[in-house]
């Protein structure tokens, strides 16, 4: 007994024993391994953490999301400025959310503090900063010249280039109405007539041709805005859209009260057909270096292809820039037997129409008879 009980102790004892120094080695290994896991997790979690954060808070910022930009674009452009601390962490932000395909371009006012959603949302909504704008407004009738001054006295062009552009299309390209009108040497100004009057809103960095276009663009907006069919018109009163738009300038040039718009047009076209010079004093008023008040018989001989007093037929194009009252009377003409008409005197800045000359001559003396003080007819024969 004695010997197995101390066989037994030996080998109770070599079971129990300390570990091996192999064995104490591997379980400092395990350990320092998993101290170091979870060193680097710890690290990894204040990474995100941090990284997760707003950014300090700071002064409003300007970011500019260029159109067709990615969203880690985005993101990058957004460390850039300080809005948030980390691009990479928001990249993977924005996967984990799966947000980024509907931010939108534009001009953003950003301000670091912001959480990742705010400013998430803030790009989904495309809540930009509204551009600075130019408004001015062109009066119905202007002509270029004085749309010219108009803006150039807004300090919004500079009025050489912007006439320069208006006259030479070419240095451009112009699209759409502007390929239809004729060339011809006798126009005095290419884009007059085609320069839709209306108040315009615009970009500030706007430029001389940005308005051009945009007023010429506005043109073809409101021609949309006319009856269907309205082309058709062109064939039936045997116009071109240019001589039209010159008849459209014409009405606009000599009528105050839009009723009388449809009128004074059919009077036009019932001489044009009788072959009779139209006698209009606002084309001789175009004619001139400088529009008088008042036209003396000597104004009535100026040498000009737009003095229809000397000229048949309709002027080489426009003398104004027409609205679209006056489009439409030009288009859609009142018929009647009209030949003549005449201003009355009384203030109403409405006319008189005969049909003979004789009864015009009779429809002047009733003109003058009610005329005020220092009043004037201004046009119409």
């Amino acid at each position: 007994m004695p010997d197995g009980m101390q066989a037994d102790g030996q080998a109770l004892t070599g079971a129990g024993g300390p570990p091996s120094s192999k064995s104490r080695m591997t379980l400092r290994l395990i350990l320092t391994l998993l101290a170091l896991v979870l060193a680097a997790s710890a690290a990894v979690a204040l990474f995100v953490w941090n990284g997760l954060r707003p950014a300090p808070d700071g002064d409003t910022v300007g970011v500019e999301v260029p159109r067709g930009s990615s969203p880690f674009a985005v993101a990058d452009l957004l460390e850039e400025k300080g809005v948030i601390r980390n691009a990479f962490i928001f990249k993977y932000y924005l996967r984990y959310r799966n947000e980024g395909a509907g931010f939108q371009a534009g001009q953003y006012e950003m301000k670091p503090g912001m959480t990742h959603d705010e400013i998430i949302a803030k790009l989904n909504a495309g809540d930009t900063v509204k551009a600075e704008t130019i408004r001015f407004t062109i009066p119905e009738g202007f002509t270029l010249l004085q749309i010219a001054d108009k803006l150039q006295a807004e300090s919004l062009i500079d009025k050489d280039k912007f006439l320069k552009l208006a006259d030479n299309p070419d240095a451009y390209r112009w699209e759409g109405i502007m390929g239809g009108i004729p060339e011809n040497a006798n126009i005095r100004h290419r884009m007059e007539g085609y320069l839709f009057p209306e108040t315009y809103e615009m970009d500030k960095e706007s430029t001389e041709e940005d308005i051009l276009a945009r007023m010429l663009a506005e043109l073809d907006n409101k021609l949309s805005q006319l009856p269907e069919g309205w082309e058709g018109r062109l064939n039936e009163l045997g116009l071109t859209f240019h001589e039209m738009m010159t008849v459209a300038s014409l009405v606009e040039r000599e009528v105050v009260v839009a009723e009388e718009r449809p009128l004074v047009a059919g009077v036009i076209y019932n001489r044009i057909k009788e072959k009779m010079p139209l006698q209009i004093d606002a084309t001789v008023q175009y004619a001139l270096d400088k529009p008088k008040e008042r036209l003396y018989e000597k104004d009535l001989q100026v040498e000009s292809p737009y003095n229809t007093y000397q000229i048949p037929g309709l002027p080489p194009g426009p003398i104004a820039n027409p609205s679209l009252s006056s489009i439409k009377a030009a288009l859609y003409p009142e018929q009647t037997d009209y030949f003549y008409y005449v201003t009355k005197k009384d203030g109403t800045q409405t006319h008189l129409f005969a049909r003979t000359y004789e009864e015009h001559l009779k429809n002047i003396r009733k003109s003058n008879q009610t005329a005020e003080k220092g009043g004037y007819a201004g046009g119409g024969n």
